[in-house]
């Protein structure tokens, strides 16, 4: 698997992300490493289903994440795309 090029997460920003397998780097201890699937986004938030099907929601601002296409993998800091879902398709620029 590769990582993303600068462009590539730009592309990913502008995505539908429900149903994107992500990861999240985060400070804060409960977050750090969980990793699932997304399966619902808000604004401010992501709602993260485990592996385990334990569904945990994740605030965007301060963390980052990295969200799987394919083989790639997208890293992406949750301020960069704290706007609603239906607005952030055209609010990341290319």
């Amino acid at each position: 698997m590769r990582s993303s090029s600068k462009k590539e997460a730009a592309d990913v920003a502008r995505r539908e992300l429900i149903g994107l397998e992500v990861a999240v780097d985060s400070r804060h201890a409960g977050w750090d490493g969980l990793s699932g699937t997304v399966r619902d986004e808000t604004m401010n938030t992501f709602l993260v289903e485990t592996a385990s099907g334990r569904e945990v929601l994740v605030p965007k601002a301060g963390q980052g994440f990295t969200f799987r296409v394919g083989d790639v993998r997208m890293a992406v800091r949750g301020n960069d795309i704290q706007f609603r879902p239906e607005d952030r398709t055209k609010k990341i620029l290319r």
